[in-house]
Formats: C-alpha cells, sequence, structure tokens
C-alpha cells in the first residue's frame, strides 16, 4: 500500500493505493472523509500497474508526498474493564481493532496499530496523520457499533495524554 498526502489551505488530502488479487485500487479525498475509489484490473491494451503508476507520479507532481510513520501521531482508545481482563475482553478489543483500522483507513487517516488488555483496561492503539481529526471519525465508529460508553479517547504526547474524548460513563485514563 502507498499512502500519498497533501496540504490544501486548512484541509489535508490524501491519494493511496494497494493490489489485492490482480485489483489496483485508487482510494482518495480529504482526510477525515471516505473519498473516492477506483478499481482497476489490467486489460489487453493497458497494465493497471502502469496507469497507477502513471497516477501516482501525477499526484507527486501536484504535490503529494508520503508520510514518514514516526510522523504519525498515536491515539488510544481506553476502557476499564471489571476483571484483569478476560477472554471476553480480548473478542471486544479485536473487534475495536478491527472497526478503528478499518475506519481510519477509509478516511484516509491511518490505521489500528494493535492494542493491550490487563490491569483492568483494554487499550487500542492507532497510528493517525492528524489526531484532532481522527477523534470524531473514532467517536463516530465506536458509537455507530455500541461501542462509545466507557471510552476514553487520548492522544499520547512526550509527557503524558491529551484526552480528546471522554465519555460520561467511563472510569478514567489519566
Amino acid at each position: 500500500m502507498i499512502k500519498l498526502y497533501k496540504k490544501d489551505g486548512d484541509r489535508l488530502l490524501y491519494w493511496e493505493t494497494w493490489e489485492d488479487g490482480g485489483k489496483h485500487t485508487m482510494h482518495w479525498g480529504v482526510v477525515g472523509d471516505e473519498g473516492e475509489t477506483q478499481a482497476l484490473r489490467s486489460g489487453m491494451f493497458r497494465k493497471a500497474d502502469k496507469a497507477v503508476a502513471e497516477e501516482m507520479a501525477q499526484r507527486q507532481q501536484e504535490g503529494y508526498a508520503e508520510i514518514d510513520e514516526e510522523d504519525l501521531q498515536s491515539v488510544v482508545v481506553q476502557y476499564r474493564t471489571e476483571t484483569w481482563g478476560n477472554a471476553e475482553d480480548l473478542e471486544r478489543r479485536h473487534g475495536i481493532e478491527e472497526l478503528l483500522n478499518d475506519q481510519l483507513g477509509w478516511t484516509g487517516l491511518g490505521h489500528c496499530d494493535g492494542g493491550s488488555l490487563g490491569s483492568g483496561t483494554i487499550e487500542v492503539c492507532c497510528l493517525v496523520v492528524d489526531a484532532k481529526i481522527a477523534a470524531p471519525v473514532i467517536v463516530n465508529a465506536l458509537k455507530e457499533a455500541g461501542q462509545l460508553e466507557g471510552a476514553v479517547i487520548a492522544r499520547e504526547l512526550e509527557d503524558g495524554l491529551d484526552v480528546l474524548y471522554r465519555s460520561e460513563s467511563e472510569g478514567g485514563a489519566d
């Protein structure tokens, strides 16, 4: 997968492409929105990978560029658990990871980078290009999935956490 970004005034734009089973997909838009998608397959007169390479070169000429992984922001979604952490909590964590990975990917924001379970909490870590744009997207995805109750969403800083959202029913994440 290749992801390119470009600042356009106060908006951040994305363009990405990936190949799966001979089908090349291009996906683009404004970070935080689902954007547009185009799928290409090779034909008799045109190779899909060549068309994608031409499109990518055009985007780079327009000022789109990759963002280094170390420049992504870390956003953590945390829930308190009633136990130290059990199989049901682990299943919940995996479901939330899958949900957020899908939502962050389709909105050009980033991806889920795993999580942890134990010591009375579930934590899901996401790497995003902009935490302030990602927070409402994450809140909406969790709300639609019935997983918002008890959530705390925070951006990791060098000296602690910047809480971006705190459910009224949560118990912490300090």
